[in-house]
């Protein structure tokens, strides 16, 4: 069984919650399903607890997922602009899609690219100019990684891809190192999903 090891005084960067961070290394589960009614993720714990639960459509023109608390609170609403170039996704505290309540925005650095790559720009990022974190790779490729400059603070791996005799199902492993908000990396690995599927 994995025994985190605990850091005292770990700077934490929080995007979603203080609640979301931790002072360890972080290794999640993250269960993918579809089905007619739509598709359904869960993030799990090393020990099968959920930890976030995230919903949507798969017919919608306007793609819209929800990532939910255990007991089914909202956290954030992610929402894809309709027609865009850099399939850019905007990132909202709770269900609500008002600006005030944006947290932050997601979309291909460009729109044309050979080597995948995300940028990810606060809403407190006035100027957009220069990207906040960073998300390389994909899941055809199997993996990504996000970054925050040039410091790791977590990567994902494919576990078992979505295939049509899979019933809809795949899976991802994901670590998030120590002080970082995994609802937030979590909300990233959700992104890069759709964005390739």
């Amino acid at each position: 069984m994995f025994v985190p090891e605990v850091r005292h005084f770990v700077p934490t960067i929080s995007i979603v919650g203080d609640d979301f961070c931790f002072p360890y290394l972080v290794n999640l589960a993250v269960k993918k399903k579809i089905g007619f009614s739509g598709k359904h993720i869960d993030v799990l714990d090393d020990n099968g607890a959920i930890l976030l639960k995230v919903d949507g459509g798969i017919w919608e023109f306007k793609k819209k997922r929800t990532i939910y608390d255990p007991m089914g609170v909202p956290i954030i609403t992610m929402c894809r602009k309709a027609i865009s170039w850099h399939q850019k996704w905007a990132v909202h505290r709770g269900e609500s899609l008002d600006g005030r309540n944006l947290l932050y925005t997601v979309q291909k650095s460009n729109g044309f690219q050979l080597k995948p790559q995300l940028e990810v720009f606060l809403a407190t990022n006035l100027t957009g100019e220069i990207c906040d974190f960073r998300v390389i790779g994909s899941y055809i490729s199997q993996s990504f990684k996000v970054y925050k400059g040039d410091t790791l603070i977590a990567e994902m791996q494919v576990k078992e891809k979505f295939k049509l005799g899979s019933l809809g199902k795949g899976s991802f492993e994901a670590r998030i190192y120590p002080g970082f908000d995994y609802a937030f990396i979590a909300s990233l690995l959700v992104i890069v999903d759709e964005i390739d599927s």
